[in-house]
């Protein structure tokens, strides 16, 4: 079964996101912040991973770099889900390694799903 981490602080929004996947047939793991996130998924292992950038304790491009600093976290597939502009993004995630960027409020739930099974090939 292909995992999924999200990490993101909103539990309407995380909880949401979770049933989607998980009726689509994904194992889904969810963190409501970037410290509880970066250890989710160090113990989980998640095929890819949906993150928000602006998250209590940690924001999502500082656990990004934590992610990525970790032998586990180099090629997991990492997909910005925000309503953060891109161009008000941290120009850090340039060389982080991103897959993709989604804004929130620009797709549905069903897209999102469909842009993550894109990314892994499914």
């Amino acid at each position: 079964m292909t995992k999924i981490a999200i990490i993101e602080d909103d539990t309407v929004i995380n909880q949401m996101y979770r049933m989607k996947f998980e009726a689509d047939g994904f194992d889904v793991q969810v963190a409501d912040n970037g410290k509880s996130g970066v250890e989710m998924v160090e113990s989980f292992g998640p095929d890819i991973v949906l993150l928000d950038l602006q998250m209590p304790e940690m924001t999502g491009d500082e656990a990004l770099r934590k992610i990525r600093a970790q032998p586990w976290g180099v090629n997991v597939p990492v997909i910005i889900l925000t309503n953060t502009g891109i161009e008000e993004s941290p120009n850090v995630l340039k060389e982080l390694k991103i897959h993709s960027y989604i804004v929130k409020a620009e797709l549905t739930p069903s897209q999102v799903v469909a842009r993550v099974k894109e990314a892994l090939g499914i």
